[in-house]
């Protein structure tokens, strides 16, 4: 099918056959198709959206334009995609947690860009831990522990990275479609079997309203059932940081104190919401997902002993944001403090920039919470003072002290399955 004819039909606004699809990603890939051309077939996809059968088709397509790993016999083969946030570490403990439940957890995860973390750059912040293991390393790690935490290949779903460059540089990544279409191609190229969604809603997310949320979830849980595999997607917030640490070395110390059966209220209860077995909490409390987590790091190159406290704000300064006034916590907005955490140095503008592993915040402070002035609120990790005003700046307009309490959106929002959609 040539590209003339394949456009054509999308600017008339028709359904496109799967062939159709197929053809537009085969020639992506293999450059058959010029930039602009498949600049052009966004914008369409964007203006007119996709059938939730067009969608199927792309996910297929994006999937099956490279690699598709396959396991052998075994153990359920899990895993969980988030859509991104401020302080959101929770791949770190549950998929450690998943293993002690009796699944496989094959998880292929990203690196941060802008004020949204990466799971690959906070677990790079353990010295010697390695994100690039290839196939052979993979199915060892996967054997021997049961799950593994790695980066993407650049066999797997070529297709996506070249399509989500260009995304980002047509304006049309808010497209719910060719949203769902990115996620799970890379999912489905891992082989899993079963896939749970933390879609997350707020300020600090790619998703702010409620609404848009739910779209997103409802979607992807058509298309990943369609695909054959047992899917569900949480809602969950994000107007408000997950936890108390945002950084790199700081979150894994954080992840840490979860897996130990302690760490912040909110991280551990979103934890064990997405594992979604009731023995999940005494398997964090009594150390076996923390068992887990240190063979996993020991099978990918990482020092066990670093996690014992040796992490955080490795030679970096302290400076503590105080109240000025006696009151209530009227917003921790995650967006805000996401961007102080990045100017500092935690994040990155572009994929190969490089971060700061030891740079972050600790937030002392939560929506609704009274202080007291002089109370701290935020504890910055600063390095020689880099981006320090410009960080304070942030903060001080983002952790806002009122006369009465504000209000945060219910961590779980809402949970969607099969039968919801």
């Amino acid at each position: 099918m040539h590209i003339e004819d394949i456009l054509l039909s999308m600017g008339k606004g028709e359904i496109q056959s799967d062939e159709a699809v197929q053809a537009f990603v085969s020639g992506v890939v293999s450059e058959t198709i010029s930039r602009p051309q498949a600049a052009a077939w966004l914008a369409f996809a964007f203006a007119r959206t996709l059938s939730d059968a067009e969608t199927l088709a792309l996910t297929r397509a994006m999937t099956d334009s490279g690699d598709v790993m396959t396991w052998p016999d075994g153990p359920t083969l899990m895993d969980k995609h988030s859509t991104g946030g401020v302080g959101d570490k929770v791949s770190l403990v549950l998929a450690p947690l998943w293993v002690a439940l009796g699944r496989r957890v094959p998880m292929i995860s990203g690196r941060g860009l802008g004020h949204t973390g990466g799971t690959l750059d906070k677990l790079e912040a353990i010295p010697g831990y390695r994100t690039d293991l290839d196939q052979d390393a993979l199915e060892r790690t996967l054997q021997d522990v049961g799950c593994f935490i790695s980066g993407q290949t650049r066999a797997l779903a070529p297709a996506d990275r070249i399509l989500y460059a260009l995304r980002n540089e047509t304006q049309t990544v808010a497209s719910i479609p060719l949203i769902t279409g990115s996620i799970l191609s890379k999912k489905l190229a891992e082989g899993v079997e079963h896939l749970v969604l933390d879609v997350k809603v707020g300020s600090g997310a790619f998703m702010t309203s409620p609404e848009r949320g739910a779209a997103l979830a409802r979607m992807l849980v058509r298309v990943c059932a369609l695909a054959g595999k047992q899917v569900e997607a949480h809602l969950t917030a994000m107007d408000q940081p997950l936890g108390q640490a945002v950084g790199n070395a700081n979150e894994v110390e954080e992840a840490v104190a979860c897996l130990r059966g302690g760490g912040p209220a909110d991280l551990r209860a979103l934890t064990l919401a997405l594992a979604g077995d009731p023995r999940a909490a005494d398997l964090l409390d009594n150390g076996a997902a923390m068992e887990i987590f240190e063979r996993m790091v020991h099978a990918q190159g990482g020092d066990v002993g670093a996690l014992d406290g040796g992490l955080r704000g490795a030679g970096c300064q302290e400076h503590v944001v105080v109240a000025e006034r006696d009151g209530f916590i009227g917003q921790v907005h995650a967006l805000s403090v996401g961007r102080a955490a990045f100017v500092l140095g935690a994040g990155r503008s572009r994929a190969e920039d490089p971060v700061d592993h030891g740079v972050g915040l600790q937030i002392h402070a939560r929506v609704g919470q009274k202080v007291d002035r002089g109370q701290p609120l935020v504890t910055v990790l600063h390095r020689d003072g880099h981006a320090l005003d410009e960080a304070l700046a942030l903060l001080r307009a983002g952790v806002t002290v009122t006369d009465e309490p504000g209000t945060a959106f219910p961590l779980l929002m809402d949970h969607v399955g099969p039968a919801d959609v």
